[in-house]
């Protein structure tokens, strides 16, 4: 009996020795992840994501545009994506020794995607001082979207199109603040109603200015029908209505064959209950406004109006007579890109879609 019990004793031992030594090991979790994005500035869609952690065996990823429910898998930590939209999304990264042992960590991104063409990279710029002058307000369109407390957008069609016969509906939309750059967008596409949108954006009762020194730095669009706009209305254009409140077009394009290397510059009012204008244009000597960017200026004081391309004048009004009267109040600033219209006339078969208009900042400069 002694002997039999012994025996189960040193048995018990053994099994539980052998039990110790045969347990697993403890899964360590993954630590130090690093993720990176590349995103490309072509307007292609594509991002190039890396990432790297220690006791990792493969990453997951989910890119936060609802395509993909099921994240992508990839052994390396190395993975191409495509986004169909522009947009700012979320990219989440996992690092995983077990599907159930892990570390996640998430970036955001701004995309830009467009068959429009890329932004360009060359052009004209302008210094952000000028002697005798002080900066008083810019916008250089940081950040992924526009900022509300500057800028409001006008929706829809307008009053027989604007005013003017325009084909497009105005759609948040088709803007886009992406890398530093104002984006608006026609596209050819039918919404309610209408063949073409675009966008159109005001600073009225946020930001307006009287005299001063603005500059515009913008590449613009092309085509049959395509009329892109950086002007401004009086501030009282609420309450007075057009002409009577005062219009100044720093820079309009009128697209086209032949047409696509002149800009304008024009003032609107009312003369003595009649509509009266006055504007002059100016031509480059090669290529189109669609190739790279230019400086679109007017320096204005309670004398005159001046226009300047890559600060070179162009064009002047006297405003000192009584009948422009309406050029001595404050000013708010639009920005669009019209399809169509009296001016214009309609797309055709030769306009290409869609057509953008890059600006890169607006700076408003006044004297010291």
């Amino acid at each position: 009996m002694k002997f039999r019990s012994s025996f189960i004793a040193l048995f018990l031992l053994g099994f539980f020795a052998c039990s110790k030594e045969e347990t697993a090991p403890a899964i360590l979790p993954p630590s130090n992840l690093t993720i990176t994005a590349d995103v490309s500035e072509t307007g292609s869609g594509k991002v190039i994501m890396e990432a790297s952690a220690e006791n990792s065996n493969y990453f997951e990823f989910e890119f936060g545009d609802g395509n993909s429910t099921t994240p992508v898998r990839d052994d390396d930590g190395k993975i191409e994506y495509t986004y169909s939209e522009s947009g700012s999304y979320t990219i989440t990264v996992r690092a995983h020794t077990t599907a159930e042992v892990y570390i996640e960590k998430s970036t955001e991104i701004s995309v830009l995607v467009t068959t429009g063409g890329t932004i360009p990279d060359s052009g004209y710029t302008s210094p952000d001082s000028y002697v005798g002058y002080n900066l008083i307000w810019r916008d250089e369109f940081e950040g992924n979207e526009l900022n509300d407390l500057i800028w409001t957008h006008e929706i829809g069609t307008g009053i027989n199109g604007w005013g003017n016969n325009e084909l497009q509906y105005y759609r948040e939309e088709n803007t886009t603040v992406y890398n530093g750059y104002l984006i608006i967008e026609a596209k050819k596409e039918n919404f309610s109603g209408r063949n073409y949108t675009s966008s159109r954006i005001i600073t009225q009762g946020k930001k307006s200015f009287k005299y001063g020194r603005v500059d515009i730095r913008a590449a613009l669009p092309k085509g049959q029908g395509i009329w892109p706009a950086l002007w401004m209305l009086g501030a009282n254009f609420g309450s007075i209505g057009w002409p009577a409140c005062g219009e100044i077009d720093i820079m309009e394009l009128v697209g086209g064959a032949g047409k696509d290397n002149t800009v304008y510059g024009t003032v609107h009012w009312d003369n003595a209950g009649s509509y009266a204008s006055y504007g002059n244009s100016y031509s480059l000597s090669s290529g189109i406004f669609a190739d790279e960017f230019h400086v679109f200026s007017i320096i204005w004081d309670e004398s005159n109006i001046k226009w300047y391309m890559d600060d070179v004048q162009y064009h002047v009004v006297d405003i000192t007579p009584s009948e422009l009267s309406e050029f001595q109040n404050e000013f708010f600033f639009i920005f669009n890109v019209a399809v169509g219209g009296d001016w214009p006339g309609n797309p055709d078969g030769t306009t290409g879609f869609p057509q953008r208009m890059v600006v890169d900042y607006i700076r408003v400069f006044q004297p010291q």
